[in-house]
């Protein structure tokens, strides 16, 4: 199992809109997460800044290949078109990020 943390903006004027998406996220979005190996998913959200930051759990042996599975879904794909207009990506995100992946630094069991 790996911890995985990536952080991003949230543009202000969208964030009533980001909180109501999540409030009743797509069933067929859950599903996808589960399948591509992540449990124990949470964002949380800094304000007034709009910084989100999410957090989960990695299971699966290949990070790269369940993703890429993930962004095939045409439900998740649809998820993220809602998504994505919401968010703000931070300028010194790794080239192919849109959330900005950020390395564990402390953990405690």
């Amino acid at each position: 199992m790996q911890r995985m943390g990536m952080c991003i903006r949230l543009r202000p004027e969208a964030v009533a809109e980001y909180l109501r998406l999540h409030q009743a996220v797509w069933p067929e979005v859950l599903a996808m997460i589960s399948a591509c190996q992540i449990r124990n998913y949470s964002i949380f959200l800094k304000q007034p800044e709009n910084i989100l930051f999410a957090h989960w759990e990695y299971h699966g042996a290949d990070f790269a290949t369940d993703m890429a599975q993930m962004a095939a879904d045409p439900k998740t794909r649809e998820w993220w078109a809602l998504c994505s207009p919401c968010q703000e990506p931070f300028e010194t995100r790794e080239e192919g990020e849109w959330w900005a992946m950020m390395p564990e630094v402390f953990h405690h069991d």
